[in-house]
């Protein structure tokens, strides 16, 4: 059976690599502690509010 998680982060300016790093690590964690074998997909869409603030969201489709 196919599963999602969705994982997110704000991005500050001049700090996204770092940012997107420990995003990718918060996933990575998630999968080994998962024991997930199988990736269907991976997705990321940027996100913002009328403040200006924006983030990103990262979507993963496993089994």
């Amino acid at each position: 059976m196919a599963k999602v998680k969705t994982f997110a982060s704000p991005l500050k300016i001049f700090q996204a690599r770092k940012e997107l790093e420990g995003l990718d690590d918060m996933v990575n964690k998630f999968l080994a502690k998962n024991n997930v074998k199988k990736v269907i997909s991976v997705s990321d869409t940027c996100t913002t509010d009328d403040s200006g603030s924006i983030g990103l969201i990262r979507v993963v489709a496993y089994e």
